[in-house]
């Protein structure tokens, strides 16, 4: 059952991208699904209010203008070019429907051998990645995101956004195709780890769905 909601979330996180206006996909587990690592709480606050008020005031952003009729890829291609209020509110939408879905109650998920061979390949070992990937997270001054993602030659790297930008945007330094996320804005993890954020770096290791990882690195690689 977990595995169908989860492909079901995808499934529809895939689809909405195709028109606009755009809604906020259920989320595929429990609010209290990851406690331990990301609590009840801070999951239903972070879900139910911050991202639900990203998609709300995108659409209403873009309401009377092109971009009501573009899709959420194509807004984000050209954010530079675009109000802050559009910018802001795309990345938001976008950021978090993905981050719901690279996380799972499922334990001890594994990447697939191709993305294992691939992290190898780019960071040396998976301890190296994961931290370069903390680091990442844990030096973003205020808040913003931490990424894994591919680059236009299939590579894997890892960098860091400020606010909600991420690396399909045109203002980005190192642009690519986001498959892994994770949310260092202090809403993502403040009612259980306060000031600590390296302590929720590394639990959200715990919760991490490398399946859809998987997924989304095959789906990249099939687009270049």
């Amino acid at each position: 059952m977990k595995i169908f909601k989860v492909a079901a979330f995808t499934a529809v996180f895939a689809a909405q991208f195709a028109f606009a206006q755009f809604k906020q996909t259920p989320l595929p587990y429990a609010y209290n699904a990851l406690e331990g690592n990301v609590d009840a709480k801070t999951m239903e606050i972070h879900y139910s209010k911050h991202a639900a008020a990203y998609v709300a005031n995108l659409n209403k952003a873009i309401a009377g203008t092109p971009q009501e009729k573009q899709t959420l890829f194509e807004i984000l291609s050209k954010a530079g070019t675009l109000p802050m209020a559009v910018r802001n509110n795309a990345g938001g939408h976008y950021n978090h429907e993905l981050f719901w879905t690279v996380l799972t109650p499922q334990k001890n998920t594994q990447p697939s051998a191709k993305l294992s061979k691939a992290i190898t390949d780019a960071f040396g070992s998976m301890d190296a990645f994961k931290e370069k990937m903390s680091k990442a997270g844990a030096d973003r001054f205020g808040s913003g995101w931490a990424w894994l993602s591919v680059d236009k030659s299939g590579k894997l790297f890892v960098s860091s956004t400020p606010n909600q930008d991420n690396p399909l945007m045109d203002v980005v330094e190192e642009k690519g195709t986001p498959i892994f996320g994770i949310d260092v804005w202090e809403h993502a993890y403040y009612l259980k780890y306060q000031n600590k954020r390296a302590d929720y770096l590394t639990a959200i290791w715990n919760v991490t769905n490398w399946k859809e990882v998987s997924r989304r690195y095959d789906e990249a690689l099939s687009k270049k």
